[in-house]
């Protein structure tokens, strides 16, 4: 007990001194997972709303493939990006593997199917309330997606926080394409990982309270978010 005790006065020490090696760590994780989720919404938020509007083959083979993937383990993920940046690769040329950009690449995989699926369930419920206005206004299919998008916006916030949250807790997939490489690939939750096997319940434990409360800090905006929408709604 006395073990945990010192090694949590340490951790708080070491949160509250914010020293270089931590805020550098720390830094590098809100770097990859937010340009991460920025990448996955550009990509889920209309591919969501598309597949809650348009009826075409496929669409509903599409939409399972989707759901499905928001479950996609990521050491499968991790290792697919692996293989295809690798020397042996068809990406090996640009020499993205552990780097950064290699795990922004793997964080936006996981995190995209999320997004679009979410998206999806929440905008069809519009679609079914507006449809028959859009279709006496005679929208076309970017004016209408675009319109869905915006008026969900409240939700869809929430939708990317919650991609957010599924991103910077992420520890496989970057492990995986990332190394682990210290000042270069480190994240927080890959730190965790290493410094407890290493006995370094301090540099864990400070992460792991950062990590903590970045995870409140998410649920607290998406519950603020949420009510607001209510409030607008109601």
């Amino acid at each position: 007990m006395s073990d945990f005790s010192e090694a949590f006065a340490a951790a708080l020490a070491l949160i509250l001194n914010f020293e270089s090696s931590l805020a550098e760590i720390v830094g590098l994780s809100l770097q990859v997972s937010l340009v991460a989720v920025f990448i996955a919404s550009l990509i889920g938020l209309p591919l969501g709303a598309a597949l809650a509007v348009f009826r075409f083959p496929g669409r509903k083979t599409l939409v399972v493939i989707l759901n499905a993937l928001m479950g996609l383990p990521p050491v499968v993920v991790g290792l697919i990006v692996y293989l295809i940046l690798s020397r042996s690769g068809p990406l090996g040329t640009l020499g993205l593997l552990f780097t950064p950009t290699a795990m922004i690449i793997a964080q936006t995989l996981l995190i995209m199917p999320i997004i679009a699926a979410l998206t999806r369930q929440s905008t069809v419920q519009l679609w079914h309330e507006y449809e028959d206005q859009f279709k006496s206004l005679g929208a076309g299919p970017g004016e209408t997606v675009t319109a869905l998008l915006w008026d969900d916006r409240f939700n869809l916030v929430t939708t990317i926080l919650a991609g957010f949250g599924r991103a910077s807790a992420e520890v496989g997939a970057v492990m995986i394409v990332g190394g682990n490489i210290d000042h270069v690939t480190r994240v927080m939750t890959t730190t965790i990982a290493l410094e407890t096997s290493k006995g370094n319940l301090a540099l864990a434990l400070g992460l792991g309270v950062i990590l903590l409360c970045l995870a409140l800090g998410v649920n607290a905006a998406a519950y603020l978010i949420n009510e607001a929408a209510l409030k607008r709604h109601g």
